[in-house]
């Protein structure tokens, strides 16, 4: 590093030469007085020393443009999850923030405005889309840190907002075989969702290659999603392949299924070809097939609701379960489950109290106190 003395119309003036961390030399210019440009000089060696230096241009950057930049290096992303993110940066992040500077918020600004989005009918905005723009404000701003652009991280310790569980519908064994043959065509589909838990694009990316009728196996490598009406064949939401029972009901609609269908072609497609679009649960033959059921309205991706239940209740464990579903751990399973795991508790405690010696009496009485609310 080294001070140097300049001349300007104004008078002489100093500057401070020195190496950023990185290497790349710079100077900062401007100061009336040596003792000035010293003074400076010493607290950059301490703040490089300490590990607080930021460049002092890196914070004028403004948040719309390393947004952009944030969001076009997420190609690990899945097209679905992609698209969702820049949506919401679109709509709430970028019109709020994107004239800004880094250095320019404030915590308790994003706080507030986390606080208070609503949508543009001025109603508080869902959970999951609040946590999409603190995801969003927050990977951008801790880049900026990684890069020495700015020092701290205003959006760090905002406490994110809880999603609100919607009431799942699970549908008996009935009800599903019931709905499944009101959807006519696409009944084996529904019965593979309803019964061995895919997603819907897991499904319509199902060629007969991945079926295996003898050992009554199911091979998921493949996800097809519709996006701006156009097909993404990617890997599954896990990248994991999973193989997944097929139980003897659906294994026999399938093979009579599948007599219609080209080797290695998709098991079902669309009336004019290609892969099969989601459905519409208030219109088209999906809404009519819960009209003629009489089943609760149901979303294709609840139907894997069905599936984990009525694995529940078979008597799966947890581990089954999940990678039935192709989640990525049991612990969110239980998390998403829990409300299918109640009974459990009643019966641990039950055998928890049949080994007690005094145990029994309790036993007793709670049964008593169930039949009388009855």
């Amino acid at each position: 590093m080294s001070v140097h003395k300049y001349t300007t119309a104004k008078g002489p003036r100093w500057s401070v030469a020195y190496s950023r961390p990185d290497g790349t030399r710079t100077q900062k210019r401007g100061f009336l007085t040596k003792t000035a440009a010293k003074a400076w000089e010493t607290k950059l060696v301490s703040d490089i020393l300490t590990g607080q230096w930021v460049d002092e241009k890196g914070g004028k950057q403004t948040i719309g443009e390393l947004g952009d930049a944030w969001l076009n290096r997420q190609t690990h992303l899945k097209p679905s999850s992609l698209r969702s993110l820049r949506n919401v940066w679109e709509a709430k992040v970028k019109p709020q923030w994107g004239s800004r500077t880094l250095d320019s918020v404030k915590h308790t600004e994003v706080a507030d405005w986390l606080a208070n989005m609503t949508t543009r009918e001025g109603k508080p905005l869902a959970a999951t889309t609040k946590r999409y723009a603190h995801q969003i404000l927050n990977n951008i701003y801790k880049d900026a840190v990684r890069d020495r652009a700015i020092l701290t991280n205003p959006v760090e310790g905002i406490p994110l907002p809880k999603k609100t569980r919607a009431r799942k519908t699970y549908l008996t064994h009935e009800q599903l075989q019931a709905f499944a043959a009101a959807c006519g065509e696409y009944e084996t589909l529904v019965l593979v969702i309803g019964y061995c838990g895919l997603r819907w694009g897991e499904a319509i990316a199902l060629t007969t290659n991945d079926i295996d009728l003898l050992r009554h196996r199911i091979t998921i490598n493949k996800n097809a999603v519709w996006l701006d009406k156009k097909v993404h064949l990617g890997t599954p939401k896990s990248n994991e392949e999973r193989t997944v029972p097929i139980i003897g009901l659906v294994a026999d609609k399938l093979e009579k299924h599948m007599r219609t269908v080209p080797t290695g072609g998709l098991v079902w497609e669309a009336p004019r070809g290609g892969y099969v679009p989601r459905p519409n649960a208030r219109e088209g033959y999906w809404a009519r097939a819960i009209k003629t059921s009489g089943i609760p309205r149901i979303t294709p991706h609840e139907l894997r609701h069905t599936a984990a239940s009525l694995a529940v209740q078979s008597g799966a464990n947890i581990k089954a379960v999940q990678r039935m579903l192709g989640h990525s751990s049991a612990a969110m399973t239980l998390d998403v489950y829990a409300d299918l795991f109640d009974d459990d508790l009643d019966q641990l405690a039950d055998r928890l109290n049949a080994s007690n010696p005094s145990g029994g009496a309790y036993i007793a009485l709670r049964a008593m106190l169930y039949a009388k609310a009855l």
